[in-house]
């Protein structure tokens, strides 16, 4: 593990937009250490992967835009949890860990459970292994997002983190023909200013994409953490359903992919043109 990097940062040539695409949870490099532990086989681990959405996103640099994606998976490290959201149920000896019903599912910052709550591993973990985890895989992430955002608020007076994922098409059953192509969550309001919401979805409505807001996701620790928008710090999350692009079953792209992938790289485009100071009021200094 202390090889394989935790991210993959990709800055423009330039960077010309106060947007920055984030995707904390499409990392597919597996630890060999997993691999041989887990009850699971490969397929099943990556159930919880939003899988590809870097790949969705890869055409951001282009658009003047940073993109930093995680290369480790979920299943190793959730970076949308908390760092203190350890599970007693998966480490050994844990104190001064903080109940959540994330935890209590299984989902903490180290899970121990995938997509539909198979458990990876037969036993615990020792608490030296959660902690090098974190260590070399949720701070160095948390640490390069943060410095991103405050040079990006810094250069443009702004900074807008479109924080990417990919949800399970089954998550949406029950909401009927108008169900939504993506949710965009601000933690109602309290990660991003109203303004900025409207324009993402905007953007996102125009290539025909049916958005909702906070429902069934509102965002979770990484708007909570970084997003300050009375500050000119603003996070939304975005989550894609997966049946747009992606074969879930077999979790690799589908025959639909390339079209979404196109569509995506105009989306891209016109979300990075919201964060250009001649289309935003941006701070004169």
């Amino acid at each position: 593990m202390q090889d394989t990097p935790p991210f993959r940062l990709r800055m423009p040539r330039l960077q010309t937009s106060a947007v920055i695409f984030a995707s904390p949870h499409s990392g597919r490099r597996y630890p060999a250490q997993m691999l041989g532990r887990s009850l699971l086989d490969p397929l099943r681990l990556r159930s919880s992967e939003d899988a590809y959405v870097d790949r969705l996103l890869a055409s951001a640099p282009q658009a003047g835009a940073p993109l930093l994606s995680a290369l480790l998976p979920r299943a190793w490290v959730d970076l949308n949890r908390a760092e203190d959201e350890l599970d007693p149920a998966l480490i050994e000896g844990l104190r001064g860990y903080r109940p959540s019903p994330r935890v209590a599912a299984g989902l903490g910052v180290i899970p121990r459970v995938v997509s539909g709550g198979r458990a990876i591993y037969a036993g615990k973990i020792e608490r030296a292994e959660a902690e090098e985890r974190l260590a070399l895989v949720w701070r160095p992430y948390h640490d390069a997002l943060a410095r991103l955002m405050t040079m990006t608020r810094a250069r443009f007076g702004r900074a807008i983190l479109i924080d990417v994922h990919s949800m399970p098409s089954e998550s949406l059953q029950g909401l009927g023909p108008t169900r939504p192509d993506v949710v965009l969550g601000d933690r109602f309001g309290a990660s991003a200013g109203a303004d900025v919401v409207a324009g993402i979805a905007a953007v996102l409505e125009a290539e025909g994409l049916r958005v909702a807001r906070n429902t069934p996701f509102a965002g979770a620790y990484i708007a909570e953490r970084h997003g300050r928008p009375m500050l000119g710090s603003h996070v939304v999350q975005m989550e894609i359903d997966r049946a747009l692009y992606l074969d879930e079953a077999r979790v690799r792209p589908s025959a639909d992919f390339d079209a979404f992938a196109a569509l995506m790289a105009r989306v891209l485009a016109a979300l990075a043109d919201l964060g250009r100071p001649e289309n935003g009021r941006l701070a004169a200094e």
